[in-house]
């Protein structure tokens, strides 16, 4: 709308933008959902098997998860978060029940914002019927847990780490990091998944070259005719650096 001036302009000047206020920072991982949303909800569905005093069971387990958002340096932002666990009826017979709530309280748990540390206390669970054995470890090697639950636990530790939540060993994900993976995923449509055995070892390798270059380490001046690892230079004589005892000079 025109403004029509009557008198002589003698000055002027511009109007700053009001600042809006910063937003109260509000951690993704913590913030409270009240109650489980209506509609659908993207889940994982995983069958446990494990062996223990009664012989090898296998039970079926269902995840639930859904975007949180968050202030995190003064923007919003987005987590993918854990909200429900349900373990089917039947599976079991008289331990159903126990299971069951304890699903029920893992829901609250993850609605509350406090998973993490419910699924490893969990972890610590015993039992008087002896070892089960349930999973791998990440050398290939077989897990034993110390009751059933600490074996259900221990899988639903593994469904949370593929899905990128925590890491390997249980421990929780940087909310920086889980805020990176949502946004990578939303652009590329693709889930995050872990990387494998050859990535690492690849990453490794370029860590220790990094370190080298930087004259962090020792001077690499070839290969391991043995075991292909990295020579070094050790009282003048090129001696592998991988550990299997090889020397030029014997």
């Amino acid at each position: 709308m025109a403004v029509e001036i009557n008198s002589k302009i003698v000055s002027y000047s511009i109007k700053k933008a009001v600042e809006e206020p910063p937003l109260p920072e509000e951690n993704p991982l913590t913030v409270r959902i009240p109650s489980r949303p209506e509609g659908t909800l993207e889940a994982v569905s995983e069958k446990i098997s494990y062996v223990g005093a009664e012989g090898r069971k296998k039970v079926y387990l269902l995840v639930s998860f859904m975007p949180v958002e968050g202030v995190l340096g003064g923007k919003r932002v987005v987590v993918e978060r854990p909200v429900e666990f349900f373990f089917p009826s039947g599976q079991l017979s008289s331990e159903h029940q126990w299971i069951t709530a304890t699903m029920r309280s893992l829901s609250l748990a993850a609605r509350g914002g406090y998973v993490t540390q419910a699924v490893a206390d969990l972890r610590k669970v015993a039992w008087d019927k002896g070892l089960v054995r349930c999973g791998m470890n990440r050398w290939g090697k077989p897990m034993f847990h110390d009751s059933e639950v600490a074996a259900i636990a221990w899988s639903i530790q593994q469904i949370l780490f593929r899905r990128g939540f925590l890491d390997q060993d249980g421990n929780q994900v940087p909310v920086e990091e889980l805020v990176t993976r949502y946004a990578q995923r939303q652009a590329s449509g693709h889930l995050w998944h872990p990387p494998t055995a050859e990535e690492i070892e690849q990453a490794e390798r370029k860590a220790q070259h990094a370190d080298h270059a930087k004259g962090d380490g020792p001077t690499v001046v070839g290969h391991c005719p043995e075991c292909r690892g990295e020579l070094i230079m050790m009282d003048g004589c090129p001696t592998c650096y991988a550990g299997c005892g090889w020397s030029k000079c014997g």
